[in-house]
């Protein structure tokens, strides 16, 4: 019954979003997760520190929520400092709308604030999460940064890796030390983790954890291992970077802070988010406007409930503006 669906749990995590009928509630996922929201004020106050207009995806509530922006905020004002830290897990052959979001906004941050960013292709996570062999998410993490580089990031500020080329030396350091902080109870708490699952799952998290410290980067941050990390990023990655706040001040480094958003509907509902693993519930960077139109027109005609809440995220898109007469 739709009573039944409407009190569905929840499940928001790195690897499942599923809600009932009535789509994710926000508000129970900032209760259970413990982040904050972003108000009005913390937006103004954005808006005032970049001498700019705050970006689309704040004004609208997009992004919605964080830890220790404030803190952020108040370093930049006292002429200090920060670096950006956003990632990609690459399954697919090309980003959809909801893989735009995170770096249609950390563009914004890194013109806005003039600091550097690191970018994350975390193949490793897919080998190990899906039945992809590591020659072929490597293929897709080399495809996937063509598509993030063409969000226009700041040449100079910017360092693109995937995790099979870059892994070692400091980096791996860093991910031993947080290893060690982090009992499997503590990672099975977190994540859910079964007796099913393989120890490369259970692994994982550190590797995604040691890009929020400046020192798994010598050649970027030599000497500047406390210089504090922003993190843009969907809120079901919220867990990794709980964990990496707890670990961060007993191994001697400074806590990363959070800008998380909301996500990106499937074209079915808004039960789930845009994925990559069915691409039927996605609008890809590569789809033509004649192929966007249909899937639009598909989710208005089967629907129709959800359409205006759809539209709401259509429209910060340039493609929009050429498709809404023949949707609408």
């Amino acid at each position: 019954t739709n009573e039944e669906g409407e009190e569905e749990e929840q499940v928001v995590n790195p690897w499942e979003v599923s809600a009932g009928k009535g789509g994710i509630d926000y508000d129970k996922l900032v209760d259970q997760f413990g982040c904050q929201r972003l108000d009005d004020a913390l937006v103004a106050r954005v808006a005032r520190l970049t001498a700019r207009p705050p970006h689309r995806f704040l004004r609208r509530g997009l992004f919605f929520a964080h830890r220790d922006l404030n803190e952020i905020l108040d370093l930049y004002e006292k002429g200090e400092k920060f670096y950006l830290y956003t990632g990609r897990g690459p399954s697919s052959e090309a980003l959809h709308l909801g893989h735009l979001i995170p770096f249609m906004f950390t563009k914004y941050l890194q013109d806005a604030f003039k600091v550097p960013l690191v970018i994350q292709l975390t193949d490793d996570e897919k080998f190990l999460w899906k039945n992809l062999t590591v020659e072929e998410t490597k293929r897709l993490a080399r495809e996937n940064a063509k598509d993030i580089i063409a969000c226009g990031f700041d040449v100079e500020r910017t360092f693109i890796f995937s995790d099979f080329n870059y892994v070692g030396g400091a980096f791996y350091e860093n991910m031993v030390k947080v290893a060690r902080c982090v009992t499997y109870n503590k990672v099975v708490g977190i994540f859910g983790f079964t007796p099913e699952d393989h120890i490369g799952k259970v692994s994982f998290p550190p590797v995604q954890a040691v890009p929020s410290f400046p020192s798994s980067f010598p050649h970027l941050f030599s000497g500047n291992d406390q210089l504090r990390c922003l993190i843009p990023c969907a809120i079901d990655q919220d867990p990794y970077f709980r964990m990496t706040r707890d670990v961060a001040p007993r191994i001697g480094y400074q806590k990363p802070s959070l800008i998380e958003s909301r996500f990106f509907p499937a074209l079915q509902g808004e039960n789930t988010k845009m994925s990559a693993s069915d691409p039927n519930s996605a609008i890809y960077v590569t789809d033509s406007a004649k192929e966007i139109k249909t899937k639009v027109c598909f989710k208005h005609c089967i629907l129709v409930e959800n359409y205006c809440n759809f539209i709401f995220y259509l429209r910060p898109f340039k493609f929009w503006s050429s498709i809404k007469s023949s949707v609408l």
